[in-house]
C-alpha cells in the first residue's frame, strides 16, 4: 500500500481559512492523476484540488462544509488499491448533518447558488434540468431556459422540493409558505464585510451627470465590423469608460489616490477595477495599467473576466489592489444608483443603461441616448470640486472622444 496524501493548497496571506464545498469522488473510486476532486472556496476566489497522484481514494478526512487551513490534510489516495476495494468504514465524517446528501449527488444534480433560488421559486428540480456549467452543474441559463422550455417537476416529487445545490443546509417550510436558510458563502460574507467597513470609515459622497451617448454610439457604428475582423472582439461601450475614468484621473489624480493612516498615497499608475457579477456574487478583477491598454486589449481582458467569473476561475492576484472602479449596473437595466467605494480605493464611477431622453439643445427640445453617471468618493480626502471636474472630464470625453486622442 502506498498512501499519497492530499492537502489544502497554500492560501494567500490575507486568507486564514476556507471552506470545502462538495467532494467530487466517494471512498472507494479510482482517481486520476490532477483530477478535480474538490473546490475550496476562500473569501475571494474558488480553488481547485487536483490529485497529486492516480489511485483510489481511499479515506476522505475532511467532508463538505468544513472549515480548512493551507496544507491541512484532507483526504488520501492508495496508488496501488483496486477501485471498489476500499473499506466502507474510511466513509468521510460528516462535517455537517445536512451537508450529506450534497456530498451523495450526482454532479449533473447540483446547481448553482443563483440557480436553485430560481428553480426552488418554480418548483423545479435540478435532476431534470441539463447542466452546461463546470462538471455538468446547473447555470442560472440553464435555469432560466429550463422554465420558458415549460420543465417540470419528476412525478412524485413533492411540491416544494429543492433542488440540490453546492452549498450547506437548506431549511424548508412545507406548510404553503415555504422558506429556506443558507448560509452566506465566504465570499458573500466578505462583500458585505468591505461594504460595511466601506461605509463605516469613509465619508462617503455622489456626484451625478448626465453624458450624451450619441457619439460613442456612432463611432461604435461605423467601426464594429472592422475592429470585430482585426480584434476578434466586439467594441463595446465598457472600453470608452475605461479609457474616459483614466483620461479624468490623470487630470485630477486624487481620484486615484487612497488613504493610508494621515497619508495619502498618489497612485502613479492606473488599475482600474470591473464590478462583475458571477454565481457566487460581486468579484471585481483589475484591469492593470489601463492607461498602456488599447481599446482591443480592454475589450479582450473584460471578455475574458466574465468568462472566468461564470466558471469560477479569476485568481486571487487578479481581484488584488486597484487604484479606482467602475461598475456597470447599466447590464441588468439600471438607471440610477449610488456605488459603494472599494476600500482601500477613494472613489468610484457608476454607469447605468443608455436610453433615449427629451433633452435641450440651444433652446430646442430633441432626442438624445442619455445615460447617468454616479460617483461616489471620499470626501476625506476629495473635495467637491475634484470630484465634480472629474466627472465632467469623463463627461466631455464621451460626448467629444476625439478629446482622448489629443487628451484635452
Amino acid at each position: 500500500m502506498a498512501i499519497v496524501e492530499v492537502k489544502v493548497p497554500q492560501l494567500s496571506e490575507s486568507i486564514a481559512e476556507a471552506t470545502m464545498l462538495t467532494w467530487k469522488k466517494k471512498v472507494g473510486e479510482a482517481v486520476a492523476v490532477d483530477e478535480i476532486l474538490i473546490e475550496i472556496e476562500t473569501d475571494k476566489v474558488v480553488l481547485e484540488v487536483p490529485a497529486p497522484s492516480a489511485g483510489v481514494l481511499t479515506e476522505i478526512v475532511q467532508g463538505d462544509g468544513a472549515t480548512v487551513v493551507a496544507e491541512q490534510l484532507i483526504a488520501k489516495i492508495d496508488t496501488e488499491a483496486v477501485a471498489g476495494a476500499a473499506a466502507p468504514a474510511a466513509a468521510a465524517p460528516a462535517a455537517a448533518p445536512a451537508a450529506a446528501p450534497a456530498a451523495a449527488a450526482n454532479k449533473g444534480d447540483v446547481a448553482m447558488p443563483a440557480a436553485a433560488k430560481i428553480l426552488a421559486e418554480n418548483n423545479l428540480s435540478a435532476a431534470n434540468v441539463a447542466g452546461t456549467g463546470k462538471d455538468g452543474r446547473v447555470t442560472k441559463g440553464d435555469a432560466l431556459s429550463a422554465i420558458k422550455a415549460g420543465a417540470t417537476i419528476p412525478t412524485g416529487a413533492p411540491k416544494t422540493a429543492l433542488p440540490q445545490v453546492a452549498a450547506p443546509a437548506v431549511k424548508e417550510d412545507l406548510s404553503g409558505r415555504p422558506e429556506q436558510r443558507v448560509p452566506m458563502t465566504r465570499l458573500r460574507a466578505r462583500v458585505a464585510e468591505r461594504l460595511l467597513q466601506s461605509q463605516s470609515t469613509n465619508a462617503i459622497l455622489t456626484t451625478f451627470n448626465e453624458v450624451n451617448m450619441a457619439p460613442v454610439m456612432a463611432l461604435r457604428k461605423k467601426f464594429q465590423d472592422d475592429f470585430v475582423k482585426e480584434h476578434g472582439v466586439k467594441l463595446g461601450f465598457m472600453s470608452f469608460f475605461v479609457k474616459a475614468a483614466v483620461h479624468a484621473l490623470k487630470k485630477y489624480p486624487v481620484l486615484n489616490a487612497s488613504v493610508d493612516g494621515n497619508d495619502i498615497v498618489y497612485h502613479g499608475y492606473f488599475d482600474i477595477g470591473i464590478a462583475v457579477g458571477s454565481p457566487r456574487g460581486l468579484v471585481v478583477p483589475i484591469l492593470r495599467n489601463a492607461d498602456q491598454m488599447s481599446f482591443a486589449d480592454i475589450e479582450k481582458k473584460i471578455a475574458e473576466f466574465g468568462k472566468k467569473a461564470a466558471d469560477g476561475k479569476l485568481g486571487i492576484e487578479e481581484m488584488t489592489g486597484g487604484t479606482f472602479s467602475i461598475s456597470n449596473g447599466g447590464t441588468f437595466g439600471s438607471m440610477m444608483s449610488t456605488p459603494i467605494i472599494n476600500p482601500p480605493q477613494s472613489a468610484i464611477l457608476g454607469v447605468h443603461a443608455t436610453k433615449d431622453r427629451a433633452v435641450v439643445e440651444n433652446g430646442q427640445v430633441v432626442v438624445r441616448p442619455m445615460n447617468y453617471f454616479a460617483m461616489s468618493y471620499d470626501h476625506r480626502i476629495i473635495d467637491g470640486r475634484e470630484a465634480v471636474l472629474g466627472l465632467v472630464a469623463m463627461k466631455d470625453a464621451l460626448e467629444d472622444p476625439s478629446r482622448l486622442l489629443f487628451d484635452l
